[in-house]
Order: C-alpha cells, then structure tokens, then sequence
C-alpha cells in the first residue's frame, strides 16, 4: 500500500477514534436531545457519518454497503431524527458500528484506492478520492457533536 494511502487510512482511523471520544460518555437519553438551535441530535449525526461514507463509496463503485439501506432514510442528507422509527439503530448499535467501518473500508477497498471509475456528480472517480472527501465531512460532524455535546452537557 502507498504511504499516501496509509496516511488516509490513519486519518480516517484519528477521526473515528475522536467521535467515539466525544461520544463515550453520552447515555442513549442524551443522544436523543435536539439543542435549539440545532436541527438534529448525537444519535443522527454519527449514523450520518456512517451512511455518508457508505454511500459515496456505493455512487463510485456500484456496491452495495454493509449496512441497510434505510440508513439513508433515518441518517441521510436533509433527514431529521423525527424520521426515525423503531428499526433505526441505537446509539450503542451506531458506536459499534463506528468502530467497525474504518477497518470494512480499508480491508475491502485498500488494493483498489486508485482504481478508476465513472466520475461522481462531484468530479471523484477513485476511492482515494472519495475517501478524502468523507473524511473532510466527518471532521465536520466531530464539530457538530462538540458542540451538541456542549449544550447538553451544560444544561
């Protein structure tokens, strides 16, 4: 594997590692609270981070993820925990499978990082590409259970 892949590998790997930080702490009560001035809780933004990953990873390459496709109805863009029903992953179920994805995502795609597919709609056609995306995006979802975790633990 080239460094630079293992340099996203560990990136994606810090990241995760400091989410689950954040979350260590939070009961399944307090994942459920939307702060005002918020639009989603704990609980919606860390299966948001799972199924983000999964999806662009599914545009780039046709296949299909690890995880059910209803994720993308409770955690997907423009939802909102009021879509959540009583098949929508707990928090505890999340955590785990937080801790699973980075090693699914580097066993399965680590020999294919610069195959070459089909551009996305955002001009990304490998995975290396793709990766360096998502794991922008989760850093943003890292800041918004910060900040979440602040106003509930504050109250």
């Amino acid at each position: 594997m080239e460094r630079r892949h293992e340099v996203l590998f560990e990136q994606l790997n810090t990241y995760r590692t400091e989410l689950l930080e954040l979350v260590k702490d939070i009961s399944e009560e307090e994942a459920e609270i939307v702060p005002q001035g918020f639009n989603n809780n704990i609980r919606w933004n860390l299966g948001h981070v799972i199924i983000d990953q999964y999806l662009w990873l599914r545009v780039l390459t046709k296949e299909d993820p690890p995880v059910s496709m209803a994720f993308n109805e409770w955690f997907g863009y423009g939802t909102s925990p009021s879509q959540f029903t009583d098949d929508t992953p707990s928090l505890s179920e999340l955590v785990t499978l937080l801790n699973e994805q980075p090693r699914f995502i580097q066993e399965t795609y680590k020999d294919r990082m610069e195959e070459e597919f089909a551009p996305t709609e955002m001009g990304m056609h490998t995975i290396e590409q793709v990766l360096i995306r998502t794991i922008f995006h989760e850093g943003l979802h890292v800041g918004a259970v910060t900040a979440i975790k602040r106003q509930i633990k504050d109250r």
